[in-house]
């Protein structure tokens, strides 16, 4: 069992070498080939000896589906982004302003496609904590952490069978239990499950 908690940075960035299979919130067929790429950034901050993940809750918006939930700061690449690290950077820096340099990047794990067709790539990064945080309150009404632990705990989340109204064959969608108020489902927690895998990798694993 992997005590994630005393992994290492030096662990955590070995481990993210090794990916798992890109993962879907809708069945693959259902997809066209036009997904538009995105990013998020997956911060690692260290609080009383535990690891902890930062997220954010977007503001509520009446008619936007996304709007309210629980997420990672980051959104879609623009023209002027160099790579998809840069979207990732730029996206935390003007949702919740951490700046680039105050983050040292681990890696990223394998991409994860959207009901809204965005392929998104999350990448992990460590930041140096408490940091003062600056949310613009238009996207982001509350940035807070879940220790990494709980989040890998299988007694906190469930797979709960769907249907897409365009597919006969049912998908599953994770939801955590609540933790501080704050309801961590859909594509951020599958993102949150795929870097748990990864992180459970074992050491002889990450040589491949």
């Amino acid at each position: 069992m992997t005590d994630f908690d005393n992994l290492s940075i030096d662990d955590i960035r070995e481990r993210l070498r090794v990916q798992k299979s890109t993962t879907y919130d809708v069945p693959p067929e259902l997809l066209s080939d036009e997904s538009r790429e995105a990013a998020v950034l997956i911060p690692f901050v260290r609080i009383e000896d535990a690891w902890h993940i930062l997220y954010i809750r977007r503001t509520q918006y009446e008619g936007d589906r996304h709007s309210g939930q629980v997420a990672f700061a980051g959104g879609k690449r623009d023209p002027q982004d160099k790579d998809l690290t840069a979207t990732a950077l730029r996206e935390a820096e003007e949702e919740i302003g951490i700046a680039s340099n105050d983050v040292s990047l681990l890696g990223s794990i394998s991409h994860h496609h959207t009901i809204s067709e965005f392929q998104v790539t999350p990448f992990v990064a460590e930041l140096s904590w408490p940091y003062s945080l600056n949310l613009d309150k238009v996207e982001v009404a509350r940035a807070f952490t879940l220790p990494l632990s709980w989040l890998a705990e299988e007694s906190n989340y469930r797979s709960v069978e769907r249907f897409h109204p365009d597919s006969k064959r049912p998908w599953p969608v994770v939801y955590y239990e609540y933790y501080d108020g704050e309801l961590l489902w859909g594509a951020t927690a599958r993102m949150t499950l795929s870097l748990i895998e990864v992180l459970k990798a074992e050491a002889s694993d990450t040589s491949r």
